[in-house]
């Protein structure tokens, strides 16, 4: 009868005259090991959720530039307030920064009743960090030297092909970015602040202060039409979580400020040059002092009954600026816009299903001429039209 030890020495044996006769076999086995072991490791770092990987990414840099975009709306300050929040609870520097204005009435009431501290930059030069997060856009535009920045990290919910050297996250199902920015303080167990308490009084490693709260459940609303379209259920969810730290007067606050003499105009002009064609309609306002008024206007134009997808085009400082609104499924703003002005050579557009902006050189449009190699203002309007009614 053979013995355990007699066993286990037999094996031994046939093991190291295996090894001897077979070394290409042992190395194999090793190879194998060592891809085992790190497909292991992979997926378990990717099967972590995004906003722990974004934290810990965020946690690695001493100092970030969070950039929004140019002209930066409500989505586009929550967002990043958020990350700057996230940031300060890491303990890494963070300065927000923008180009171009912050204009539109409730982006002023956003910005002065959160009291943020955001700072206006002209060229590359003016970033604060190297590393720079980009926040409700995916690649950076509207300063000098844009083109020259390579983003840290990117997130957004606007269709692109921007990347982020160390991390992206673009999620174009998601209504509003602060969506996104949501689901990171509950990936890593942040818990809202109600407005009645201190920050200190929450036991948790990390929180949504009350005025990040109210700025993301902000974010979601402006973006999502008060959650009434082009959102998820995910928007849902993030307005859900954000509520017990939404501070309900800063909120009426931010929504219901003093609207301008010039805003009021542009509504007005908008409805009376109205023309309409089934269900769709197209306006041109002329020239305007405030570009921001354009796209309220098409808000309000989206109001009439019988009306589902809007345009208005209006005119400042030597550039056309096209706001589109639908409601109406058969009509995806963002590619209706990008076509009308196909034919238009430095003229831009796009955005989503339900709204959409665009702006053409006014160069680039003539005014009552005889057309020549300029295309006129109502052909314009003609092809806003047809792309809405999908002939181009």
């Amino acid at each position: 009868m053979v013995t355990a030890t007699e066993a286990l020495s037999d094996a031994r044996t046939w093991l190291t005259e295996l090894v001897a006769s077979n070394p290409e076999l042992v190395v194999a086995v090793a190879i194998g090991a060592v891809v085992l072991a790190a497909g292991a490791y992979l997926l378990r770092q990717f099967r972590r959720p995004l906003g722990v990987r974004f934290v810990e990414r965020l946690a690695d840099e001493e100092a970030v530039t969070i950039l929004m975009h140019p002209n930066p709306d409500p989505d586009a300050m929550a967002t990043a307030i958020g990350i700057g929040a996230l940031a300060d609870q890491v303990d890494t520097e963070s300065t927000i920064q923008y180009p171009g204005q912050i204009r539109h009435q409730e982006n002023r009431a956003f910005r002065n009743v959160l009291d943020l501290d955001l700072e206006q930059i002209d060229h590359v030069t003016d970033l604060a960090a190297e590393s720079v997060v980009l926040v409700d856009h995916n690649e950076p535009r509207g300063f000098t030297g844009s083109d020259g920045v390579l983003p840290f990290a990117v997130v957004d919910h606007h269709p692109g092909e921007g990347t982020g050297d160390a991390f992206t996250d673009v999620r174009t199902d998601y209504g509003a970015s602060a969506s996104i920015m949501a689901e990171y303080f509950q990936d890593v167990g942040g818990d809202p602040v109600p407005p009645d308490k201190h920050e200190s009084e929450v036991a948790a490693e990390f929180v949504v202060p009350s005025q990040i709260a109210t700025g993301l459940l902000y974010g979601i609303l402006t973006d999502t039409q008060r959650l009434t379209a082009g959102c998820s259920s995910a928007d849902f969810a993030a307005a859900g979580y954000l509520y017990p730290g939404v501070d309900e007067d800063l909120l009426d606050r931010i929504a219901n400020p003093q609207v301008s003499k010039d805003v009021l105009e542009a509504k007005a002009r908008a409805i009376a040059a109205r023309k309409i064609e089934g269900s769709f309609a197209v306006s041109d306002i002329g020239s305007v002092s405030n570009v921001d008024a354009i796209p309220q206007a098409a808000d309000e134009l989206l109001r009439l009954e019988g009306v589902t997808a809007v345009v208005v085009i209006g005119e400042c400082k030597g550039t056309m600026h096209l706001s589109g609104r639908s409601r109406d499924d058969r009509v995806h703003m963002g590619r209706a816009l990008d076509a009308a002005v196909s034919e238009y050579g430095d003229a831009s557009a796009g955005g989503h299903a339900r709204m959409g902006g665009g702006q053409i050189p006014i160069g680039e449009v003539a005014v009552g001429s005889d057309g020549g190699q300029q295309l006129q203002r109502s052909t314009l309007v003609d092809r806003l039209f047809e792309t809405m009614a999908g002939d181009l």
